[in-house]
């Protein structure tokens, strides 16, 4: 039922409307409660390359140009998403193209002073058009899929399939956006929502068979296994640290994430804070750990629009809620001894993009207290009266043993197989777990912060980790791992 619109002043003059629609009766997904807001229906969103995924080297002298570059390819796609719906269809596609071009050229330029010129991002300004019900990559939902040990490493058991949809919708991505199939003005009939999330995105967990063999903080079991743990305190951000940058992807870059982050750990997190400031940096942690940790806010979607940076500015609408409790953990390997992280190394978990990119690698998942025994991939929650909403990242456990970071923020570090064994030529460091809970208003009343064209999926949610501890704590929680120990 279609019952009225908002326009909100976007960042650099863009002016949005938002039709809303009320879920109620029947129009719902199972357990949506009947009053809650979101956004009008649209068939279809905006995909485009990942440049930074596709970023290999990047030298120093080039770290502001890409970080700049980033933020203005999110801005391009941002304004170009809300022209599209409001009315301008695929003719957005041709200056969206041109705008990428001279984007990713200046890019291109600057990394080619100093290292070997990546002319393969060239190739990558052309966008598509994608059906808001396609599900994310063509994968569609995993949700109610068994999840075997191996997913406590990160692992998405329909990952090889998705790879192969993702290689086809990257083959896509280099034609005529207007040669794409159907024209969002035309969407024949299928239903989806416009600046999300839909209600489709919500599964009631009690109707959500059981898919996981124990819960995602269990410390690793077998003969050979670090089965101890090591837990860092380092509150809920009471203090209210909030910022919309992105100091790993974007640093040096105001607003570079172009929505909304929350931190606990080290205090002078910013785009601005580089490793000597993190390191004289005051902590929220009790134990003295400097680590930086964020994720995307959750907001409560009751129409809350803040004028500013990463939150209305950037199509992130409602108020903020602050967790209800944080854990961070560490846990061992499933097949011997971890080794420390070095200090300062960088590592993010999970896709901001993975709606559009597909799910290789999205690796955040959801689920209830009191349920989490089954946990959802692309689903939002819905969670009995009393149970609260849980948000949970698994980081990458397997690193190279050279780089603190990488290009595109990922070649450095990744998962082990299912069997806990790392590839060749990397090695077990500990893994950091993080479990985030919030009390929510019942029904389908909450989403994660995100980029407009990602629609407030729950699989772009993502987490992001710069290890600061002073090398006496990391030896620590090395100690404590190996030894089978449980330590704070």
């Amino acid at each position: 039922m279609l019952i009225g619109a908002t326009a909100l002043l976007l960042g650099g003059g863009g002016l949005a409307a938002y039709a809303t629609t009320a879920l109620a009766g029947n129009s719902t997904t199972s357990g949506a409660r009947s009053g809650h807001q979101h956004t009008a229906a649209a068939a279809f969103t905006i995909s485009c390359p990942d440049v930074g995924e596709r970023l290999r080297t990047v030298p120093r002298s080039a770290q502001l140009p890409v970080s700049k570059g980033l933020s203005a390819l999110d801005k391009q796609v941002h304004d170009a998403y809300h022209k599209m719906m409001g009315g301008s269809g695929t003719a957005v596609m041709s200056p969206l193209k041109a705008q990428r071009e001279k984007t990713i050229r200046m890019m291109v330029t600057a990394i080619a002073k100093n290292t070997k010129r990546p002319g393969y991002l060239l190739k990558m300004s052309g966008c598509t058009t994608k059906p808001v019900n396609e599900g994310a990559g063509a994968g569609g939902n995993d949700s109610t899929k068994t999840v075997k040990e191996g997913w406590y490493q990160g692992q998405n058991q329909t990952q090889g399939q998705q790879q192969s949809q993702d290689q086809q919708q990257g083959q896509q991505q280099g034609q005529d956006p207007n040669q794409q199939g159907q024209d969002p003005n035309q969407n024949g009939g299928q239903q989806g929502q416009a600046g999300g999330p839909s209600p489709d995105d919500f599964v009631d967990i009690t109707t959500v068979q059981p898919n996981v063999d124990a819960p995602p903080f269990a410390a690793p079991k077998g003969g050979n296994a670090s089965t101890g743990t090591f837990t860092t305190e380092c509150g809920r951000n009471e203090d209210g640290h909030f910022n919309s940058d992105n100091v790993i992807v974007t640093p040096g870059v105001s607003n570079g994430a172009h929505h909304t982050h929350d931190y606990v750990g080290n205090k002078a997190t910013d785009a601005f804070a580089d490793d000597n400031k993190l390191a004289a940096s005051d902590t929220t942690c009790n134990n003295g750990d400097q680590s930086t940790h964020y994720w995307p806010v959750l907001r409560k979607l009751d129409g809350n629009a803040e004028q500013k940076p990463g939150a209305a500015q950037d199509a992130n609408v409602g108020t903020t809620l602050t967790p209800a409790t944080v854990t961070l953990k560490f846990r061992g390997s499933q097949v011997g001894q971890v080794e420390a992280m070095p200090r300062f190394m960088k590592i993010i978990t999970g896709d901001a993009k993975a709606f559009t990119n597909g799910t290789k690698n999205a690796n955040a998942s959801w689920s209830c207290t009191g349920f989490e025994d089954r946990q959802l991939k692309d689903k939002y929650p819905l969670c009995p009266q009393g149970s609260q909403v849980v948000r949970t990242f698994a980081f990458q456990n397997c690193w190279n043993g050279r780089d603190i970071d990488s290009g595109n923020h990922r070649d450095h570090v990744t998962f082990s197989d299912q069997n806990g064994v790392c590839p060749n030529g990397f090695k077990a460091i500990p893994q950091l777990t993080q479990r985030i809970t919030y009390d929510v208003p019942q029904g389908a009343s909450f989403a994660v912060d995100s980029f407009p064209e990602q629609l407030h999926k729950p699989v772009t949610d993502h987490g992001d980790f710069i290890n600061v501890m002073p090398d006496q704590l990391m030896s620590k929680a090395v100690n404590c791992i190996n030894s089978g120990r449980n330590c704070t």
